[in-house]
């Protein structure tokens, strides 16, 4: 059996910013369509204060369509809709058996960086600015991603943005 794909969507500001104080910086509609778009019928990994995160915005659910996978050091943590991982070995272990095509890395930072060395992936939405306010980073890839696979140039409220997908060369 071939091990799925292990793909990341997510977007960056100028300096790799992701967001501040568990939550985006920027909300762009057709970037948030394109992530359900791309996740949507596949497992999707989520670090706890991410998945945390995510349900603030989704009135207190899971995303739907997907199956949310939560990987928490807390050996009570449970969330109904969401399968509880304790390790990220684990929370892959448990996305593979339920898709052996593609899984998806839904962050946040910390989950990026220990993940990173095993993605396949990268959907990158590149956004043209900066964020003083960010407290969290996306890690350095573009060493190791250097095959561009596809590159659109976007625009939302004067807000320029380029979506790229990346794999690994």
């Amino acid at each position: 059996m071939e091990k799925p794909r292990i793909c990341v969507v997510v977007g960056v500001g100028r300096n790799r910013e992701l967001g501040e104080g568990e939550k985006l910086i920027w909300h762009i509609p057709d970037d948030l369509k394109r992530f359900k778009a791309l996740t949507l019928g596949h497992p999707i990994i989520f670090g706890r204060k991410t998945f945390e995160s995510v349900l603030s915005y989704n009135k207190g659910k899971p995303l739907p369509g997907r199956t949310n996978i939560v990987v928490t050091r807390d050996p009570n943590y449970v969330h109904e809709g969401a399968i509880v991982a304790h390790s990220l070995d684990e929370a892959l272990e448990k996305a593979a058996e339920i898709d052996q095509e593609e899984i998806h890395i839904g962050g946040g930072a910390q989950l990026y960086a220990q993940i990173l060395p095993r993605v396949d992936r990268l959907f990158l939405t590149l956004i043209d600015a900066e964020s003083s306010e960010a407290d969290s980073f996306f890690p350095p890839y573009e060493e190791e991603f250097t095959e561009k696979t596809f590159e659109e140039e976007r625009e939302w409220n004067g807000l320029k943005y380029k979506w790229v997908d990346l794999e690994r060369a």
